[in-house]
């Protein structure tokens, strides 16, 4: 990646962006995910370790690591989306987004006026753009992303006055919580046909909408399935996950090693 080069800018263009997720706080991390050749990285606020302090490291080295810079911030906490943004977030997730005046209430907070409500202090964020003030201003409203997740039946239910938020750039599926919340908590089935179902017809929507449209993925499969469907930004790939995958690996070339039967790392 570039100095120059821009996460919304790729995902406009119709470029496919596959992003690690990171849960463990430790800096060096998404640095060496990027390193490892992921065009994006993405720090999970939510279920993750990450505090703000950790936040601000861990976009430094991904940036050195040469990855684009993708946060998830708790439920609710616009406040903490502003903050990122600022530290050098490209692009904002936010979970649990269920009605227009949420959408609009979230995506407002990361843009400036006149589109929204953002405060000016991007030092460190046109530091890691590589931009001028005057540059940063000009573009940071078109180079910043707001994605509203989609994770509930009532989120599906909303989805096209959610997508008819002028300030919103597009959407983000949690297929794990929608299967969830379709089951009225009877099942985890984010591979299941039925939620598959869904997350094509909400990819449709929203590319019809004109917004960009981002998932949750558990395999190189579910990322092919996804590009098919219109998904653009497609997760695949936790650190928790992949650093227990490698573990278990590196053992398992041990010929006198009895294999591990322990629990497995999940997400």
């Amino acid at each position: 990646m570039s100095e120059r080069s821009f996460l919304a800018d790729k995902l406009r263009a119709g470029q496919p962006v596959i992003t690690s997720w990171c849960l463990l706080s430790a800096p060096m991390v998404p640095e060496l995910l990027a390193r490892a050749g992921y065009e994006a990285v993405t720090l999970d606020l939510q279920h993750g370790m990450f505090d703000f302090d950790a936040a601000v490291d861990s976009f430094a080295l991904t940036a050195l690591g040469g990855a684009h810079r993708i946060a998830r911030i708790p439920v609710g906490d616009n406040a903490m989306g502003s903050r990122l943004v600022d530290m050098g977030a490209e692009c904002i997730i936010a979970p649990m987004i269920n009605s227009r005046a949420e959408a609009e209430a979230f995506a407002r907070s990361i843009k400036y006026p006149p589109a929204g409500e953002r405060s000016w202090s991007p030092y460190r964020a046109t530091m890691l753009s590589g931009q001028s003030n005057e540059e940063y201003l000009e573009n940071a409203n078109r180079q910043t992303l707001a994605l509203a997740m989609i994770e509930t039946r009532e989120a599906v239910e909303a989805l096209d006055d959610i997508l008819s938020v002028p300030e919103l750039d597009g959407i983000f599926v949690g297929p794990s919580d929608l299967s969830l919340s379709l089951s009225q908590g009877s099942a985890l089935d984010p591979d299941g046909e039925e939620t598959a179902r869904i997350c094509g017809e909400i990819a449709a929507k929203t590319r019809e909408a004109g917004k960009l449209a981002g998932i949750f993925c558990l395999s190189g499969e579910k990322v092919e399935q996804a590009i098919s469907q219109g998904y653009r930004l497609m997760s695949h790939g936790v650190d928790t996950m992949l650093l227990d995958h490698a573990a278990r690996s590196a053992l398992d070339e041990i010929s006198w090693l009895e294999p591990s039967d322990g629990p497995k790392a999940g997400y």
